[in-house]
């Protein structure tokens, strides 16, 4: 789960999907090293505490061209953390485990998860609702595998 700085998105994205299963190695990232080592932003432990989530252990880190051999599936949060993370691919194999994560659930609509960071707790709230509905999706495809 990538977002820009993996304080608000990507975080909360890794805590639902953990939620959801058992089987799965699930991390987070951002594509800016703003925020290294930081938990993630108060709002999104909130929302997440809301929905029985405990997202206090996680800390914030960079993308790297390691998490192209260390994961299967890697979601950007928007398209342009996407492009980012393309980027950074070393291979058509790399460039082939990136997608966004809403695709999930809008096949090929290539819509990106609004940022919440300079926005009220609304907006943590209804980016919580989307990645709720895509990891329900990511958890039901993988955990049959």
């Amino acid at each position: 789960m990538v977002c820009l700085g993996n304080i608000c998105r990507s975080p909360l994205a890794e805590g639902i999907l953990k939620s959801k299963t058992k089987n799965l190695e699930v991390d987070s990232a951002g594509t800016a090293g703003y925020h290294i080592g930081k938990q993630p932003d108060i709002r999104s432990i909130d929302i997440a505490k809301k929905h029985d989530i405990n997202l206090t252990s996680q800390r914030a880190r960079q993308f790297s061209t390691r998490d192209f051999d260390d994961f299967d599936k890697i979601y950007a949060m928007d398209n342009d953390n996407y492009s980012k993370i393309i980027s950074l691919a070393r291979s058509q194999k790399d460039m082939d485990k990136v997608d966004l994560i809403l695709n999930e659930i809008y096949p090929k609509e290539y819509k990106s998860v609004p940022d919440p960071y300079y926005g009220g707790d609304e907006g943590f709230q209804n980016i919580y609702n989307l990645l709720e509905v895509s990891c329900e999706v990511i958890a039901k495809k993988y955990e049959t595998r």
